[in-house]
């Protein structure tokens, strides 16, 4: 019989966990040690628990995927296999460099090539050389100076793929964000502040504490009401800009000031 596999489930959908719980009900070998909704109660788990194997969902509020992974291995060492619905750029770095990744939706006959590959890494000596493979992915990843060209956007089982160019403006609401772009507008379950470390800040200044602008889709700028100003953006939304981003935003559009 196989080495026995603690498994750690960490999704922040709950159908997702339940998925992933059903199909290793088909494992005997493998036990079910806990399941995390974020990304922080996953860095603990990992810690305490001490799962040889971590079902590893990419996009989550707070610390995301590649976070906990990256933290965990300071201190822990499981295998991870990283579950996404998005990103091929990813992916196609995860097919060279981690135990394995799984492409939502997936199968039984996908997920038994996972449980698979867990099982022959974690009973041969190939387990240090998979630590340095994934310290290798995270540094990479870390080094790379690029920002995010689309968003993710999860309602319930749909999945929305939004080009980051066809963005007007963004705000906060809660720990939401509102995506505007065209005549729609979609609810994501990100902060302003989270999200807008993600965007390239010469592209998506903060015009508010609440809102950030695609500079490419201001037309124009007015005095408002006493030291604030309204922008005018091509397809006629006006948005009020505060005093306090004011000149940076002057800054990023060639202006003076």
């Amino acid at each position: 019989m196989p080495e026995q596999l603690r498994i750690l489930i960490v999704d922040d959908e709950q159908l997702a966990r339940q998925r992933i719980d059903e199909l290793l009900k088909d494992y005997p070998d493998c036990e079910v040690v806990g399941e995390c909704s974020t990304g922080t109660e996953a860095i603990e788990a990992i810690r305490t628990k001490l799962p040889d194997l971590v079902f590893l969902d990419i996009q989550m509020p707070g610390l995301d995927g590649l976070e906990v992974a990256e933290r965990a291995l300071s201190g822990a060492d499981p295998l991870f296999v990283f579950v996404t619905a998005y990103d091929e750029h990813a992916i196609e770095a995860f097919k060279l460099n981690a135990l394995d990744y799984l492409l939502k939706p997936f199968d039984r006959d996908r997920f038994r090539v996972a449980i698979e590959r867990a099982r022959k890494q974690h009973s041969s000596d190939q387990k240090q050389e998979y630590d340095l493979r994934i310290l290798k992915l995270l540094e990479n990843l870390d080094n790379k100076s690029s920002y995010l060209d689309r968003l993710i956007i999860k309602n319930n089982d749909r999945v929305s793929v939004i080009r980051v160019e066809d963005i007007d403006w963004i705000e906060a609401e809660g720990n939401y964000v509102r995506i505007h772009y065209g005549k729609h507008s979609s609810l994501m379950r990100e902060t302003l502040t989270r999200l807008s470390n993600q965007l390239d800040p010469g592209k998506f200044p903060r015009i508010h504490r609440s809102r950030l602008v695609n500079i490419d889709r201001i037309q124009e700028m007015h005095p408002w009401a006493g030291p604030d100003w309204r922008i005018i953006l091509r397809n006629g939304t006006e948005l009020p800009l505060s005093r306090t981003y004011r000149d940076e935003l002057y800054r990023l559009l060639g202006k003076t000031g």
